[in-house]
């Protein structure tokens, strides 16, 4: 199976906006950080999707790019939602 960069492009894209959602990204618009948990876990969810989705249909090179998006955002998404919400 031929890799097809507009794959990595959008998971790179998806990782980029998890990253402002979360606040790792100023918004280009203020240069402010900000966290938006919500619209960071609609990404997460959608790449989860994404990875079930497309199993056993993608290049090793393309399932290890989103295998690693998915595990980096949602530590990230964690660590930030425990902060936020300590027990």
């Amino acid at each position: 199976m031929e890799p097809d960069s507009r794959f990595s492009d959008f998971v790179l894209l998806q990782a980029q906006n998890a990253g402002l959602f979360l606040g790792q990204i100023p918004n280009p618009a203020t240069g402010e950080s900000s966290v938006n948990l919500k619209a960071a876990r609609t990404v997460l969810d959608s790449l989860e999707m994404l990875a079930r989705k497309t199993k056993g249909n993608l290049t090793a090179e393309e399932e290890k790019l989103l295998r690693s998006a998915v595990l980096n955002i949602s530590t990230l998404y964690a660590n930030i939602e425990a902060q936020q919400n300590p027990r």
